[in-house]
Parts: C-alpha cells; sequence; structure tokens
C-alpha cells in the first residue's frame, strides 16, 4: 500500500485543508480565527508577552524530515522544531507541533511519514539553516535515509525517531501530529543536546 496508504490521518486532513493529493503546488492552510472573546471583553494575552514569558521553559531542538514524494522533484522535507514530545510508551507515540501556514508541512503530510532528528549541542546552525522558508535546507546537509520511512536522517544527530503519521488534531493557530514509531536509535558521541531558551541556543553538559 505504500507509507501515504499507512497514513490515513494525514490523507483525511489534506483533504480538509483542500490540499492536491499529488504533486504540484503546496499551498499552506490560512491563519484562523482565534479571537475567543467578544469586543466588548478583555483582551486575549498579548503574543509578545506570551512568547516573554514562555521562552523561560527551556526546549530541546529537533529538526523533522520527511522524504520526497514519489512525483515531486523538490527533494526532501525537513523544518525546525521545538514543540516535540514524547506522548505514549505503549503503544510507542511521538508527538511534534507545526504552524498551521507552514509550507513544508503538508508535504511531510502528503509523505505520511517522517524522521524526528534530535540535534546537539554543536548542530546550532544546521538548525538555523532548517529554519528559514524557500532555501534549499539540504545544500551541503549530509544524511542518509531512516530504515523504514526513508526520511532523512541527519549526520551528527544524537537521536533520530522514524515514525508514521497517526494522528492529526487542530490546536489553534498550530496542528498537533502524533507520530507511531516504528524505529529509533542515538548515535556516538557525547549526547549533548541543543537547547534553545529566551530566544537563543545553548548547550547542556551531557553527564
Amino acid at each position: 500500500m505504500g507509507h501515504a496508504g499507512m497514513a490515513a490521518a494525514a490523507v483525511r486532513y489534506l483533504r480538509s485543508a483542500g490540499a492536491p493529493d499529488t504533486a504540484g503546488r503546496v499551498e499552506p492552510l490560512p491563519r484562523p480565527d482565534l479571537r475567543a472573546v467578544g469586543d466588548d471583553e478583555r483582551a486575549p494575552i498579548d503574543p509578545a508577552e506570551f512568547r516573554r514569558v514562555l521562552g523561560n521553559f527551556a526546549t530541546g531542538v529537533t529538526v523533522v524530515t520527511a522524504p520526497a514524494g514519489e512525483e515531486e522533484s523538490a527533494g526532501p522535507a525537513g523544518f525546525a522544531c521545538q514543540s516535540f514530545s514524547a506522548l505514549s510508551l505503549d503503544p510507542p507515540l511521538i508527538a511534534f507541533m507545526v504552524a498551521r501556514t507552514s509550507t513544508t508541512w503538508p508535504r511531510i503530510a502528503r509523505a505520511g511519514v517522517f524522521c524526528v532528528n534530535v540535534l546537539g549541542a554543536h548542530q546550532g546552525d544546521l538548525c538555523r539553516g532548517f529554519a528559514v522558508s524557500g532555501a534549499d535546507k539540504f545544500a551541503g546537509v549530509a544524511y542518509d535515509p531512516a530504515p523504514v520511512s526513508g526520511s532523512p536522517r541527519l549526520a551528527g544527530a544524537p537521536a533520530w525517531i522514524d515514525c508514521t503519521i497517526h494522528a492529526v488534531h487542530t490546536g489553534g493557530d498550530h496542528l498537533i501530529v502524533v507520530g507511531r514509531v516504528d524505529a529509533l536509535g542515538t548515535t556516538d558521541g557525547d549526547g549533548a543536546p541543543l537547547l534553545f531558551h529566551r530566544g537563543r541556543f545553548g548547550g547542556l553538559a551531557a553527564d
């Protein structure tokens, strides 16, 4: 049946979003109307203040990748992602969040599979490259195919998680993507993670 056939949740998402099932220009979803109070009520939280306060929560940094579709000529897809978490041990599930306006996400959804590359402390520049929109993010980047999905597994990443899309949920201006873990592993090295805190990259010495 192939990877896309196994990712029924992603296909349903694409159809509901009006995205094509075949290759072609991929349009991001429109930004939803997020205002939850009336004009005569207290205004929502200021976005700048939201970012400032939540920026005190340090996160790890990943790059989510997917293989190029059989009918696509744009090459593999990938984007930098801080919003990643383990979700379930039995069954093994992980989750990441992606902006509804992302132009990379529909390509990952269409592939039906992805690989989460957990970045190390030395990979800040690599992360910045995958955070740029419209560039060839894989130019000069060494990788090999993940064992199940064939998604790019980035060289030097301390850990990787190879997944099939299990479910997609809406979450305000983001989507919550749940992945079923098919394979995972770590690489040699000290394992020191790349961290993001208050808008800056940092590191943490491994034990």
